[in-house]
């Protein structure tokens, strides 16, 4: 057998690298050309479902492929993270991730199999305040009852979150450290299943997300009491604001943004991002946003959301440790 020349080799070579990087930015350039799976860390019907589903839609027609919806609920949204981090960086898989996912799981869990920053962030998508309510048998009808009842039996009262390092599971945190009183933590593997513990009787108090609450709560299932916000929210104007029931330091804020796998190409990060700003411009998410309780809240560049994320973790990270909230 002939020896190929070096010289000869080396053109050969370098044919092949031309035609794979011509063969990368075909695809790039030709993304998305298959359906597009939007991953979600908690069970069916919670507030990250509801909000996948409310966007998929219109974040499917400007993409130009259809939106799949996967749910990998369990470990507050630590699985569908993980999942994400291994995925091919192509663009066909994106997580939708809250704080939980991004800063508090790894704050609270070292054991974990993936940090935030094995996460591309892609834009913010929406913002909403947490919603305190209680079941109705109860018996409670204002936060400074439930206070008095709390402080009445300590660590009689449960409460229920979509999981542990939740958003959730911290709202009661931060509720218990500012009321100065004890309840017990059950978590569950999303929104949805929480609530319905909530409404059941099975658990008596939960700091949830507004589209996991308010529907419960306009259907007389849930009795809601207060707003985290400091000086309440243009979303619930009928909800005490935490400044109004004597703790202005319950103020809270919730967001959900859009993550894929390091290492995906720019131009198709750029793509999502562009198809993302014009999908929650439409007045159909908007609204159908609003209905949950929850505002369009997009980023003005990726870079923006970059930064945002560096000074948010800052408060997640510090609440999980004035807290003293762990993993199991």
């Amino acid at each position: 057998m002939k020896c190929i020349p070096r010289k000869l080799t080396r053109h050969l070579v370098a044919a092949m690298l031309v035609a794979g990087l011509g063969q990368s930015a075909l695809a790039q350039s030709d993304y998305p050309n298959r359906p597009v799976k939007l991953i979600v860390g908690f069970s069916p019907g919670g507030a990250a479902d509801t909000t996948a589903r409310t966007v998929s839609e219109a974040l499917g027609r400007e993409l130009g492929q259809p939106i799949v919806i996967e749910n990998k609920p369990g470990a507050g949204s630590s699985i569908a993270a993980d999942y994400v981090t291994k995925a091919d960086p192509d663009g066909y898989t994106i997580l939708i991730a809250s704080p939980s996912a991004i800063s508090v799981n790894p704050a609270i869990n070292p054991k974990l199999r993936y940090k935030g920053s094995d996460l591309l962030p892609i834009t913010k998508i929406t913002s909403s305040p947490l919603v305190l309510a209680v079941n109705p048998d109860l018996g409670v009808k204002s936060v400074e009852e439930l206070v008095a009842l709390a402080k009445k039996d300590p660590g009689a009262l449960n409460f229920a979150s979509s999981g542990m390092g939740s958003a959730p599971h911290l709202g009661g945190a931060l509720f218990q450290d500012v009321a100065n009183i004890k309840m017990q933590h059950v978590p569950f593997k999303g929104g949805a299943p929480a609530i319905q513990s909530v409404v059941a009787g099975d658990t008596q108090v939960t700091i949830g997300t507004p589209p996991s609450v308010m529907p419960q709560a306009n259907a007389g299932n849930l009795k809601a009491l207060l707003v985290t916000k400091e000086n309440g929210s243009r979303l619930f104007p009928d909800l005490p604001s935490a400044s109004s029931v004597g703790l202005p330091a319950f103020d809270l804020d919730f967001w959900y943004g859009f993550f894929v796998p390091l290492g995906t190409p720019d131009a198709v990060v750029q793509k999502i991002f562009d198809a993302t700003q014009k999908a929650m411009q439409d007045q159909k998410v908007i609204d159908g946003l609003a209905a949950s309780g929850t505002e369009v809240s997009v980023s003005a560049s990726q870079e923006d959301f970059k930064n945002y994320l560096v000074r948010n973790e800052k408060f997640w990270v510090e609440l999980v440790k004035s807290a003293g909230v762990t993993a199991p």
